[in-house]
């Protein structure tokens, strides 16, 4: 299965939850600070504007990241559930189709964002997890978080770098190297306590 093809199952299985989902878990917090679920799904519609209505975006928020993603999810926010998912729902625009290792490795997080909050567990299938490891999200600056580790996945063939040791499972070592301190609770190894202090700053 090429990236592509995981990026549409990845897609497929968020717009199959997000369907799921009742008006008060929409308005859950989830993992990404200050976010709700319904936050989430406004920010995920990057994909869903124009390269030209993101580049404006851009503009006028003097392209920060942050910045452009809050005006992201302050246009979206008022829009139905329903319309939020179906935006979502087969539609793949330029980020997409421009980066789609970058937009699988962004959706994957987004979802596990979504999904540990509400205790909605998966199984990840073990290619897509896999490349997600191996191609963190640059924007979220995953060297912070792994520099000078060594980062072993204990349900999957994946291991990275050298140092002391941060061992666990595959989705929860894609979360921590994204600064999501939660899933520092499952891994083990001379390197967590490092981890959980990087993910607090």
């Amino acid at each position: 299965m090429n990236v592509r093809q995981m990026l549409e199952s990845e897609r497929g299985e968020l717009v199959e939850l997000l369907r799921s989902l009742s008006p008060d878990q929409w308005e859950t917090p989830s993992l990404c600070t200050g976010w709700t679920v319904r936050d989430v799904v406004c920010h995920l519609q990057t994909d869903t504007v124009s390269l030209s209505s993101y580049g404006l975006l851009g503009l006028r928020n003097r392209f920060s990241v942050n910045r452009v993603n809050a005006a992201l999810v302050e246009r979206f926010r008022q829009l139905p559930t329903a319309e939020l998912v179906k935006r979502l729902d087969g539609r793949f625009g330029w980020f997409a189709k421009l980066s789609p290792g970058l937009a699988l490795s962004d959706t994957f997080v987004h979802q596990q964002d979504i999904r540990r909050p509400l205790g909605l567990e998966r199984k990840v299938p073990e290619e897509r997890l896999v490349h997600v490891l191996g191609n963190p999200d640059p924007f979220a600056a995953p060297g912070r978080y792994m520099k000078g580790l060594r980062w072993e996945a204990t349900d999957v063939d994946w291991a990275k770098g050298t140092g002391p040791v941060v061992r666990g499972p595959g989705e929860a070592l894609a979360l921590a190297m994204v600064g999501r301190g939660v899933a520092v609770d499952d891994l083990e190894g001379d390197g967590v306590a490092l981890v959980r202090e990087r993910c607090k700053r």
